[in-house]
């Protein structure tokens, strides 16, 4: 499932999920072999899905084939991958129609001239991590691969809508709000085309116009300003939202939208306005049986058990699916989006490398084209946990700042850091993030009240009092099912009684205006890493892996409901 409502009535769609052909490559010799055209000795799995999952396939790493034989009445077709992971290469009857690196946002493939009848889809993943990869080899999550969310083949004609965004700007009073509609229109034609094209939110009428594009061209289309009045907002817990329409004579597609405004001013985060808390928890799109191809029946459970917590807030170290964030946005969570440059991996001169550089750049890019109409993703994220006290995170910093400040529309721009002492990137965020873990990796509960005076008076010292700072992670370990007397480390004890401890003493504090607790589940993680690692899951969830709860989810319930009262 793409999407929780439908996104066109009149483009025919296909699903192409389900039983496709499957096979390893070690030694990566497909494409001599002409694995591209047809997959001998090949096994039968299901899409979406990760190879790991495969009995005997948990730890391999490098290239896998996937094959689906599909029937079409023909003409120009559309192929969309929600995620494959991470390197891939796509094949129609054997010939190359798309290359895209990154695991997390989906791409397309056009092909027009398409004869009717049957024909066969190839895909190519390598999932192998090298000097020049995005992520790099140490990293906190498991290195799945294969094609992680759903593949679909639409038949286009006429002029199409490839894609859309809504650029708004609310005014002073948030009651009414100056909206832009921003096309990319394709001709699927041959030949030169004309057509009406209209767009609608909720009856109002954004865009209306007659196009004629030369066959085969793409255009981008910038409509007027509308004002949009007696603006419903889209907030906490009342998540208001509007239907955006748009058609053309052979085409259309729906979004959705909510209209919201989140900044940040002296000092405090405000959501439409009013100054809010961050209560949040880090979530991994991850699940012991199933990877990254997380059922959407488990998002709809995950998202209650986030309700349930009282969180207002969900983070995560790369984009999610569209159908999870269809469900934050109708139930008014917010959420933290960032690509996936994870801590210590990346070296000095990393950051600095040219191919990677572009490879984040462009995942910055495909992040905010597809996921920009989502209301609750009210922050951007640059990176988490880079060396950030280096010149090259500094120009790395700037560069994707700049970028999301510009591009991403109404958004907190920010990144998590754990240098907080020596980090000298704190100009190019709205509000400071720390990640740090006194009481379990270092230090104890008593660190944490030094910590926060020495960081509030070196806050000071940068001239960046007006900036909040967000605690992006912190959180102890604790094996499920794990009780002691003693409050010993690994005990769910210890990990309910020391979040407690953070929380309240976060909660007080007045340069505190938010906190992610690390994390929502225990998740599988990378052998690499070389941290401790029980079990070979990172075991910091309030839940265990298969959603069953620890004792410190009751204390942050209890917490976060409490801190919740206070806020009214």
């Amino acid at each position: 499932m793409e999407r929780t409502f439908g996104k066109h009535i009149v483009r025919k769609c296909i699903s192409l999920d389900g039983a496709w052909v499957f096979t390893t490559d070690p030694d990566k010799t497909g494409k001599e072999k002409g694995y591209q055209k047809d997959i001998p000795e090949a096994k039968t799995v299901f899409v979406p899905g990760v190879w790991n999952s495969e009995l005997g396939l948990l730890e391999y790493e490098g290239v896998c084939w996937y094959q689906k034989d599909f029937y079409t009445e023909g003409g120009t077709l559309r192929f969309v991958f929600g995620s494959v992971m991470s390197d891939a290469e796509i094949y129609l009857d054997g010939e190359l129609i798309a290359t895209h690196y990154g695991a997390f946002c989906e791409f397309d493939a056009i092909v027009s001239g398409v004869c009717s009848g049957k024909h066969r889809l190839c895909v190519r993943a390598d999932n192998t991590i090298d000097e020049k990869s995005v992520p790099q080899r140490m990293v906190d999550w498991y290195n799945y691969g294969g094609i992680a969310r759903s593949v679909t083949v639409e038949t286009l004609s006429g002029i199409c809508i490839l894609s859309n965004r809504l650029e708004y700007t609310l005014d002073a009073s948030l009651t009414s709000a100056d909206a832009r509609l921003c096309l990319e229109v394709y001709n699927a034609d041959s030949t030169s085309v004309n057509t009406s094209l209209t767009a609608e939110i909720d009856g109002i009428t954004l865009f209306t116009d007659t196009l004629t594009l030369d066959g085969g061209e793409k255009r981008e289309i910038t409509g007027e300003i509308v004002k949009i009045p007696d603006v419903r907002l889209w907030n906490i817990g009342a998540p208001e939202l509007y239907t955006l329409k748009i058609n053309t004579d052979t085409d259309d597609l729906y979004d959705r939208i909510g209209f919201r405004s989140i900044c940040v001013k002296k000092g405090e985060v405000l959501l439409n306005g009013k100054p809010i808390e961050i209560r949040g928890v880090n979530r991994h799109d991850d699940h012991p049986d199933w990877g990254f191809a997380f059922p959407e029946g488990l998002m709809i459970r995950d998202v209650d058990i986030i309700k349930n917590l009282g969180c207002n807030a969900v983070r995560s170290h790369y984009p999610n699916p569209h159908a999870f964030l269809d469900l934050l946005d109708e139930n008014g969570i917010m959420f933290w989006s960032e690509i996936p440059i994870w801590g210590n991996g990346f070296s000095i001169e990393a950051l600095a490398d040219p191919v990677i550089l572009a490879r984040t750049m462009q995942m910055h890019r495909d992040m905010v084209k597809c996921y920009y109409n989502h209301p609750c993703i009210t922050v951007w994220g640059l990176h988490n946990e880079i060396r950030s006290g280096s010149d090259e995170a500094y120009e790395m910093s700037k560069l994707f700042y700049t970028y999301l400040k510009q591009n991403g529309g109404d958004r907190i721009v920010t990144y998590a850091s754990s240098r907080p002492m020596i980090d000298k990137c704190f100009e190019f965020c709205d509000m400071i993030c720390l990640n740090m873990y006194f009481g379990w990796y270092d230090g104890d509960k008593k660190s944490w009240d030094t910590f926060l005076e020495e960081f509030s008076e070196r806050r000071d010292s940068l001239g960046m009092s007006d900036k909040p700072v967000i605690f992006s992670e912190f959180g102890y370990a604790a094996l499920y099912g794990v009780h002691t007397f003693d409050n010993i480390k690994w005990s769910e004890e210890y990990q309910a009684q020391m979040l407690g401890y953070c929380l309240e003493a976060f909660h007080k504090h007045p340069m505190v205006r938010g906190f992610y607790i690390w994390q929502l589940c225990d998740m599988r993680t990378s052998p690499e890493l070389g941290l401790n690692r029980a079990r070979g899951f990172n075991n910091k969830g309030l839940l265990n892996e298969y959603r069953k709860p620890k004792a410190a989810y009751f204390k942050v319930k209890e917490l976060y409901e409490k801190f919740a009262e206070e806020e009214k």
